[in-house]
């Protein structure tokens, strides 16, 4: 049935219209999203498609371009359509870091750099600067692939560090399986990250382990 046929309340925008947006189910926001059927499928066909594919709608962010295009129905443009409303939906609801910014507690830290790693297919280490007032004077990608410990090296953390004047260092890194347990790799990394700030006296408070939408802190 095309969407067009259905009756006027069971339609996904007039529903909106009548009873906001909190009303809508998922295949009604992604038809909104997806505007228009084609021949032979409507947008609510397709929106189920690519709910039946995705799964969850919590996997849509781990969708390629391409993934999502080869969707029945999809195509390339509303593929794009779908990332474009993803991208704006993480960056309304995300926090910018900016200089002077407070981090007195990890909740904040977290909710303020968790959409660096969201959805992210391989692993992101982040070095993030603070006075001492534990205010944000900056922070630096440190590196992006596979952690180890030959290649997140102290010189690189602690050298930035002393270029800002850094009071305190945080890192952070995520782990794409969404596992927050920490890896062997993990703790090591943190002891000779501990070691090193207690001789130059710049210490490290914490190492968190995010999958972009909780944590885990290595140093309890």
């Amino acid at each position: 049935m095309l969407i067009n046929n259905l009756p006027i309340k069971e339609q996904p925008r007039e529903r909106l219209k009548e009873y906001g947006v909190d009303s809508l189910s998922n295949s009604d926001l992604l038809s909104i999203i997806l505007r228009t059927g084609i021949k032979g499928l409507s947008v609510k066909d397709i929106s189920n498609n690519v709910l039946n594919e995705i799964g969850h709608l919590d996997n849509l962010n781990n969708f390629s371009l391409d993934e999502l295009a080869n969707i029945k129905g999809v195509g390339l443009v509303k593929a794009m359509s779908l990332l474009a409303s993803i991208e704006l939906g993480k960056r309304v609801t995300s926090i910018e870091p900016h200089v002077n910014m407070y981090f007195g507690n990890y909740d904040l830290l977290h909710q303020t750099f968790k959409q660096f790693f969201f959805g992210l297919k391989q692993e992101k280490f982040m070095a993030i600067y603070l006075d001492s007032h534990k205010c944000l004077i900056s922070y630096k990608i440190i590196y992006i692939g596979t952690i180890d410990r030959a290649y997140i090296h102290p010189r690189d953390i602690f050298r930035e560090a002393i270029k800002v004047s850094g009071s305190f260092i945080i890192v952070i890194h995520n782990h794409p399986t969404g596992d927050l347990t920490a890896s062997k790799a993990d703790i090591q990394t943190t002891e000779k990250l501990i070691s090193v700030g207690n001789i130059i006296d710049i210490p490290l408070l914490n190492h968190i382990i995010t999958n972009g939408v909780n944590y885990n802190l290595i140093i309890k």
